[in-house]
This record gives structure tokens, C-alpha cells and sequence, in this order.
């Protein structure tokens, strides 16, 4: 079966043509996404229910594809169904060439399934902090229930031609139920957190269900090789009667619900878009309008969500240590320290939050002096703007998660900088590390005198050397942005086998 060629062939000239973004697909086979919410977002305005668009970095990776090509997208919109939220769903569509199908989840399951088993369970355990997981039963039948819900809204809304893409941790289950109706139908899933090592993945009680779970789709995809290998080696210690072939980033799976494939596809973001937004004139004059308000200093700057795994704690404590320990660097950098809002109504990230507050209050009370403050801390989100605007200030990007999938602040920052200037502080723990790792100062994240002399490094370092660093960086996201990505995820699923069961 030749999966998806017509597709790839199409995205190709599509691509080649210059097609922009809202213009009727010309695709043989529709694009179907399905994540666990659509990419928007209710505001109350004049006492009226209306839209914005969202933010992620889902959203920033999927929706160029779907607004230049057509499709539909099939995701969260809420709690409650009604007509008013509709009207708004369809008036949001015709601004482009592709639908949402919205999906329903109550309040019983968001709080169960979705705070429960998506982010106390499989959240932190595929990020290696096995500690902080709930391994409540009911966590999992509700998991179950909504990813058939979501199954169902797919189903209706779909062909057997289609090509059904589905995204992320919180929908691992969605091929079982899609083929309980259609078992011939092209599935294919993309991981966008870390998978865990065996030694991690075997705490979970419902390893086998969930690896099992994800045979039924026809591809997977991984952010990096160390996924991938990791992947594999749970398959191999935990359903050991499945055939695994294949070497390096590319395997194929085969048990008794057909072969899968499975590869590590890095995802990217749209490198032309970024560089022209952060060219444009009006972030040009706020670049220039945040750089007088610190005058002679570094600026170095940390972008995350309001999250455990992104190390922010560690961060700030690293960041305490250089001022402590070299006083020299007093007065000589600022860190701009933003946290965007996620998760808050989750009592452990209300902690996190407290806690990363008392960190900043407890650093600028130990180090401010008359016209500077260590750490300016900000507790929102950032307009696209501005946030192109605060990369380009920035001397610095310090980005040290403990653990992540990819990180596309790290690209968003290198391909911001336009003149080839900057530098990046990236963890070893990120997925983007292999890739940017030849520009970037990698760093462990818990080792706090080891992020403080990278931070020293990074304020001595020489122009010619930032100028060449960045430009490695910038010409490695390039040459692999979202578009490659996406090429790659078509080309993986060319010429496919049909999907039918092993024979014994």
C-alpha cells in the first residue's frame, strides 16, 4: 500500500510552487490531526464568546502545514457543547483552508484524565521523575475513555483515505480505538516528550496495555535517537514474542496487530517565518528600547512554562551562584527570567510557582544594588512581538530543562538573532542538544557550578567566536526547520505495508 506518496508528492509541489498559507488544499488524501486540543482558545469580549488563537509548541509546529495545505484538526474545545461555541468554530475556519472538530471532555475527565494520568502519571515518568507520579486506577479508565472519545470524533468526521495524524502523550491510546472500526485505516503518531529508558518505563502498571497501544499505529515518531532506542529496548524487554527489525533510527515492529514503523524525526520551527518576524521594523525599535533599559549590561534570558522539567529552580540557584562566588560579575548582567502561566489550577505547580517567587525575591534581596536588579521576573505570557524583541536583546539564552523533548525556545532564540550574534546556553538533557550542540555551551542542569561558568564563558566570550557559534547554529535549524520535518514525517510513511496482522 502506498501510504501517503500522493500526499508527500503533493506537499512537495505545493512547497516548490510558493502556496501560501489559506489556500485550498490540492492533496489526494486529506490531513487529519488530532491533539489534545484545538489551536484555539475563548475569550469573553462586549459580553460575547469569541476566539483567539493559541500558543505552543504544538501550534507553532502544525498549524503553517494545515493552513497552506487544508485538513482538519480534531482536539479539546472545552467542557460543554454548544451552539454558540460552534458558530465560533466555524467562523474561525473560514479564515483558512482547514476544520476543527471539536471533542468534548467533561470536568470529571479532565480532572482524571487529563491532570490525573496525562500529567501526574505519564508526564513526569517519560521525563525521568518517576517520584512525582500518582498511579491512581481510576487515572487510567478515564484515560481510556477519552482517548475512545476522541477515537469516535475522528471517526466521524473522517474517510478511509485519510491520513490520520495523531500528537502527543496525552493521546497514546487513540489507534486502539480507531481500529476497532476501521482496521485498515493509515494512523500515525508523533511523540513530542521524552520516551523513558526500560528501567524507568517498568514502573509503570500499565506498561504492556500502553506499548501495545501504540503498535496499533502504522508509524511512530520520536523526537531524538535516544528515544528511539529507548522505545525499542521497552518493546524488546516487555513484549519480548514481537519481531523488531531494522538499525539505527528506523525499526519496524511486527506482532499480532501488524507492523509498525518507528523513527526519530527531530522537530523543528518555521526558520523564514522567525527570521523575518524578528527583522520586521516594530521589533527592531523594542529590541532597541529593552537594550537602554540595561545599560552595559549582559542580558541573558530564560523562557519556559510554568513546569518541573524545565529546571528553573536549578536555573536561578546557578545563576545565585555566579553573583556569590564572582563578584565581578555583579553589575555586569541581568537575567530576564519569563514564566508563562500553565497548569496553575495543579497544586504542585502552585508550589512551583511559589517556589521559583521566593528564589527570585531572595536573590535580588541578596544582590540588588542602586540602578540594578539581578533578576527581572515576569509572570505571563508574551506576545509574539515582544518575545521576538526580548530574543534579540538577550546576549544570552539560558535554557537548562532537566529533562525536554526537543525545546523550541532554543531555536526560536538562534534564529532570532539575524545578525548572527548571541549565545546559547542549551542542557544536555534537551532534545535539541544533539542537534545544536556544536554551537551551543551544552551544560548538566543540576550541576550548578558547571551552569555558572558556563554563564562566565558565555559573558568572556570573544565576538568572532559568538559570531561563529551562532551561525552554525542558525544554518543547522535552517537546513532543518519545520518543513523538513514535515517531508521527513511523509517521506516515513511512503509505501507502507498494508496493515493486517502477523500470521503465527
Amino acid at each position: 500500500m502506498n501510504t501517503a506518496s500522493t500526499v508527500h508528492d503533493r506537499l512537495e509541489e505545493a512547497s516548490h510552487a510558493g502556496q501560501g498559507n489559506g489556500a485550498p488544499s490540492s492533496l489526494d488524501r486529506r490531513l487529519v490531526v488530532v491533539s489534545n486540543r484545538i489551536p484555539l482558545s475563548w475569550v469573553q469580549e462586549g459580553g460575547h464568546l469569541t476566539t483567539k488563537p493559541s500558543s505552543g509548541g504544538l501550534i507553532s509546529a502544525l498549524e503553517p502545514l494545515l493552513k497552506a495545505h487544508g485538513g482538519l484538526w480534531v482536539g479539546s474545545a472545552g467542557s460543554e457543547d454548544s451552539a454558540e461555541i460552534r458558530e465560533q468554530l466555524e467562523s474561525a475556519a473560514k479564515q483558512h483552508a482547514y476544520r476543527y472538530t471539536p471533542v468534548f471532555v467533561t470536568a470529571d475527565e479532565q480532572v482524571n484524565y487529563y491532570e490525573g494520568f496525562s500529567n501526574e502519571v505519564i508526564w513526569p515518568l517519560f521525563h525521568d521523575l518517576q517520584s512525582r507520579c500518582v498511579f491512581e486506577p481510576r487515572y487510567w479508565d478515564f484515560y481510556q475513555r477519552v482517548n475512545r472519545k476522541f477515537a469516535e470524533a475522528a471517526l466521524a468526521e473522517t474517510e478511509q483515505r485519510d491520513v490520520i495524524w495523531v500528537h502527543d502523550y496525552q493521546l497514546l491510546q487513540v489507534a486502539h480505538f480507531f481500529r476497532e472500526q476501521r482496521p485498515e485505516a493509515c494512523v500515525a503518531f508523533f511523540l513530542h516528550i521524552p520516551f523513558p529508558a526500560p528501567d524507568i518505563f517498568e514502573k509503570l502498571p500499565w506498561r504492556r496495555q500502553i506499548l501495545e497501544g501504540l503498535l496499533d499505529y502504522d508509524l511512530i515518531g520520536v523526537q531524538t535517537a535516544r528515544d528511539e532506542r529507548n522505545l525499542i529496548a521497552c518493546l524488546r524487554g516487555f513484549l519480548p514474542h514481537y519481531k523488531i527489525m531494522g538499525r539505527g533510527r528506523r525499526h519496524s515492529v511486527l506482532g499480532p496487530q501488524g507492523e509498525t514503523r518507528i523513527e526519530a524525526m527531530p522537530i523543528s520551527i518555521d526558520y523564514r517565518d522567525f527570521a523575518r518576524g524578528a527583522s520586521a521594523d516594530t521589533v527592531v525599535e523594542r529590541m532597541a528600547s529593552i537594550q537602554k533599559q540595561y545599560p552595559g549590561l549582559h542580558i541573558a534570558i530564560g523562557i519556559d512554562r510554568l513546569d518541573y522539567t524545565k529546571g528553573i529552580p536549578e536555573r536561578l540557584r546557578a545563576f545565585r551562584a555566579l553573583l556569590r562566588d564572582h563578584e565581578e560579575y555583579r553589575r555586569k548582567i541581568t537575567l530576564m527570567q519569563v514564566v508563562v502561566p500553565s497548569r496553575e489550577n495543579i497544586p504542585r505547580y502552585q508550589e512551583l510557582r511559589s517556589q521559583i517567587e521566593q528564589l527570585v525575591s531572595s536573590i535580588n534581596g541578596d544582590f540588588s544594588e542602586p540602578g540594578w536588579t539581578p533578576i527581572e521576573y515576569m509572570h505571563h505570557s508574551v506576545p509574539r512581538e515582544e518575545l521576538l524583541a526580548m530574543y534579540r536583546s538577550a546576549d544570552i539564552a539560558l535554557i537548562t530543562p532537566l529533562k525536554d523533548g526537543m525545546n523550541l525556545v532554543a531555536k526560536e532564540y538562534c534564529t532570532a538573532h539575524v545578525e548572527n550574534s548571541g549565545v546559547l546556553i542549551l542542557s544536555e538533557f534537551a532534545g535539541a542538544a544533539p542537534e545544536l550542540g556544536a554551537g551551543a555551551i551544552l551544560v548538566n542542569p543540576y550541576d550548578e557550578v558547571g551552569v555558572a561558568c558556563a554563564l562566565r564563558q558565555a559573558i568572556e566570550m570573544e565576538p568572532r567566536e559568538r559570531h561563529q557559534r551562532m551561525l552554525r547554529l542558525r544554518r543547522q535549524i535552517r537546513n532543518a526547520d519545520i518543513l523538513g520535518w514535515r517531508d521527513h514525517f511523509f517521506a516515513a510513511l511512503e509505501n507502507l505495508p498494508e496493515r493486517k496482522a502477523a500470521q503465527a
